[in-house]
């Protein structure tokens, strides 16, 4: 019991060392310093083949983005299989995913995304009160200000401005319904 333990505690460590290098871009969780942290006395043979059977299981699971219903099937499977995994190492998966899958998952999505990001927008209405043209006073504008941030960085948010009249704001509104429906088609 005290060695399924121990067994299984190891491949939690090697399956957060794992993640942090390929998903969090954490480099110094190399190969050569899991073995040395988590199994020094194991073979090279044995820790080279758990790490790979470690490393192709978890990127199954992350690929699958599985529930916690297709988790236990898969890992019930992988336990029935010859030269698949032990209970132990099964719990210590088991775990991980429970713990780990939300911010590997906000890990991934994050690294897919290209080119900039929303991170807020605000807006106002005012009244012209002054203009070149005597037809535009008195007119509602639609004042809009938005922040703009580049994805996977820390430098300094991008501000918009930018104002628009009745008309113009009306073919915006247009234009995002035909975006949600056309979101909302792939959803459901």
């Amino acid at each position: 019991m005290a060695s399924e333990e121990r067994e299984s505690r190891a491949v939690l460590g090697l399956l957060n060392g794992l993640a942090k290098r390929e998903y969090f871009g954490k480099d110094e969780f190399s190969d050569e310093f899991l073995k040395a942290e988590l199994m020094e006395s194991a073979s090279d043979e044995d820790f080279s083949a758990l790490l790979s059977r470690c490393k192709s299981l978890l990127k199954n699971i992350v690929s699958g983005n599985m529930d916690v219903n297709q988790l236990d099937a898969f890992l019930t499977s992988q336990t029935k299989k010859k030269g698949g995994i032990n209970s132990a190492q099964a719990a210590a998966f088991g775990k991980f995913w429970r713990n780990n899958k939300a911010k590997i998952h906000d890990s991934i999505v994050a690294k897919s995304m290209w080119g900039n990001s929303l991170r807020s927008m605000s807006w106002r209405i005012d009244i012209k009160s002054q203009s070149k043209c005597i037809d535009q006073i008195n007119m509602p504008t639609a004042i809009v200000e938005l922040q703009l941030a580049e994805n996977n960085s820390d430098k300094e948010v991008e501000l918009v401005r930018f104002e628009m009249d009745e008309e113009k704001l009306a073919k915006i509104t247009k234009d995002l319904d035909i975006m949600e429906a056309q979101i909302a088609a792939h959803c459901h």
